[in-house]
This record gives C-alpha cells, structure tokens and sequence, in this order.
C-alpha cells in the first residue's frame, strides 16, 4: 500500500464545538474528530479517495481516522486532526509542564487503511490504556 508522510497540525472546530454539545460519546462527535484533513495532492500521492480510512502513525503511536478533503488550504504536505482522542494517539504525550501536549508540527505517516474501522472517542481511549506500558 502507498504511504505518504506529512506534518500534522491540531487545533478545535466549529463541527467539533457543535458535536460536543450532543456527548463524546455520540457518533457525531467521532464523524466530526475522527478525521484527518488531507490537501488534493496529498490525496492524490496517497491514491486514496476521499472518505477512506486511513492508518495515522507517528513516533508516538498509531490511529485509524477518516482522510477527508482540507477545508483549508492548499496546504500540500500538511494534516490536520481535530484536537481529541484521534489526535492524542499520535502527538508528542509530552507537556511541558503546560498541561497540553504539542499538537504542531508532528511528522506522520499516512497509508489506506480501508478494512479497518474508524473507533469512537471512548473505545480509542480504552484501546490505548489496554496497549499502555507500564
């Protein structure tokens, strides 16, 4: 399978302010979180359509989001994940004494992954504590 490596940036959404009103734990807040932002040419590298899922891997760890199309841009070898348990998957844990991780500037590597399911917030938590060394 291709595979193509971009620089992945985080921050909020309006979709994902308005799924949160509804619970983490409805599926509208993983439709609107469970995602990656791709460019065009970025999906057209990874010989993907658009709405595939995708396999996101990181030195941090891995996750499985939906690539839709950027609603920014052109921003060619640049993602975008919502803030949220999709992201905190595969962006430096570590905070610096802030409270927050860093969600800039965190290469990763993105491959078809269209067998494999998109989990929601909860399950992606609950899988990552699961596979948490101790």
């Amino acid at each position: 399978m291709p595979k193509i490596t971009l620089n992945l940036i985080s921050g909020r959404t309006i979709q994902q302010g308005v799924a949160i009103e509804a619970g983490k734990e409805k599926p509208s807040y993983r439709e609107a979180c469970g995602i990656i932002e791709i460019d065009p040419v970025d999906f057209k590298q990874l010989g993907a359509w658009r709405n595939t899922n995708v396999r996101v891997t990181s030195a941090y760890g891995h996750v499985i989001v939906k690539a839709v199309e950027a609603t920014q841009g052109p921003h060619p070898g640049i993602a975008f994940i919502p803030m949220g348990p999709w992201a905190n998957q595969v962006v430096n844990p570590r905070t610096y004494s802030t409270g927050m991780p860093t969600f800039k500037g965190t290469p990763i590597e993105v491959e078809p992954a269209p067998s494999e399911e998109v989990l929601d917030g909860i399950r992606v938590v609950q899988e990552a504590v699961r596979g948490a060394k101790v």
